[in-house]
């Protein structure tokens, strides 16, 4: 993981577990007012700044050695390059001449994975995902097939976002949709999402391919997922939630579970007013025993695309060491009663990771114990 709490795994689990924030008042482009972000560094990142170190971790961690021919590769992003267009247009619009000489290619919405294939000598299929905020756990889920069809044993997914251009701080803004002072998930004061940068890369294999390497130990299992669409509305979510309750029930139901087998909840948690308050019934009508729930958009931000593989790597930390990650940035009661104030140990075998976006796009993934 490459997020605003850190440039790796271990360093953005222990901030979390500590209940630190990545997220600081700034503003990188002087004509818009300051927001708070989660930024990497103290200028906006690149796609390739985030996604070339998180494959190289994920590729270590799990004790390969590139080139890995027989692997497929599954990277999803909701914006892509768009940063890399939003400077050239700048130039355009400036000097009337932007001599790109093919560059455009290397910038096309799949590219990342395509660099990503070539960065780990992957000649297997190549996928790249875009479903809003769900991104991410589509990724994982393509991932996932590709292995249950055969096509290859094992495959890199994961998801990355370098959201921090102007375009996207002031499409937001006019959306009336990002804070102003911080991110509060599920609190009732809750004034808006925070933009946050950030890759997520897992490594995904048959359990077949797994046991011929019984010097690795798995962080954990992915059961299955389920996804929707509201066709409702191209920013707010269904009020009657038919959308979002079809994933969950989809989820549990193709992973064989049954809802009190639920043991931790990584929420979607953007903290705008539509979403917590739609998330936090949604939860508790379909997991009635009220399972532990936070959201993590409080340390990292909001990741966009990349939010749903950050989730998971999240929920597979949690599952591995046996720790809860508080609801950071929460203030008050909260909406939901299950809310994590603290980060704690926790005895959980089976997690959930719940992703909604723009568009009514549902996503939800189910993660067990090794």
């Amino acid at each position: 993981m490459v997020t605003a709490l850190g440039s790796s795994v271990a360093t953005t689990w222990e901030r979390l577990l500590a209940s630190e924030s990545g997220l600081r008042l700034r503003q990188p482009f002087p004509e818009l007012p300051a927001r708070p972000l989660g930024m990497v560094n103290k200028n906006p990142a690149a796609v390739n700044d985030l996604l070339v170190p998180a494959v190289a971790e994920a590729i270590a961690n799990a004790g390969l050695v590139p080139p890995l021919p027989d692997c497929g590769v599954v990277i999803g992003s909701s914006r892509s390059f768009q940063g890399v267009w939003e400077g050239w247009a700048r130039d355009w619009f400036s000097s009337e001449s932007v001599p790109l000489e093919g560059k455009w290619l290397e910038a096309l919405p799949h590219m990342a994975a395509v660099a990503t294939a070539r960065q780990i000598g992957a000649t297997g299929p190549v996928l790249a995902p875009m479903a809003a905020c769900a991104t991410g756990l589509l990724a994982i889920a393509q991932g996932c097939d590709l292995i249950r069809r055969g096509q290859c044993q094992r495959v890199l997914v994961g998801a990355v976002e370098a959201p921090i251009t102007p375009l996207t701080l002031t499409g937001f803004q006019q959306l009336g949709g990002l804070a102003t002072t911080g991110c509060y998930p599920f609190s009732a004061n809750r004034e808006g999402l925070v933009l946050g940068e950030g890759a997520a890369v897992l490594v995904l294999e048959s359990a077949d391919t797994f046991q011929q390497r019984l010097k690795v130990e798995p962080y954990g299992q992915i059961l299955e997922g389920g996804f929707s669409a509201d066709a409702y509305h191209r920013t707010a979510p269904d009020p009657q939630q038919g959308g979002s309750r079809l994933a969950l029930k989809t989820c549990l139901r193709r992973s064989r579970l049954w809802p009190e087998q639920v043991d931790y909840v990584h929420a979607h948690g953007t903290a705008t007013y539509l979403n917590d308050a739609h998330e936090a019934k949604l939860i508790s009508q379909e997991l009635p025993h009220l399972p532990a729930v936070s959201s993590t958009k409080g340390a990292t931000g909001h990741t966009l695309g990349a939010s749903g593989a950050i989730g998971a790597a999240f929920c597979l930390l949690a599952l591995r060491h046996r720790q809860l990650p508080a609801n950071i940035g929460q203030v008050g009661e909260g909406l939901y009663p299950g809310l994590v104030r603290k980060s704690h140990s926790a005895n959980i075998d089976v997690a959930l990771c719940l992703s909604f976006g723009f568009g009514g796009q549902n996503a939800a993934l189910a993660i067990g114990r090794p």
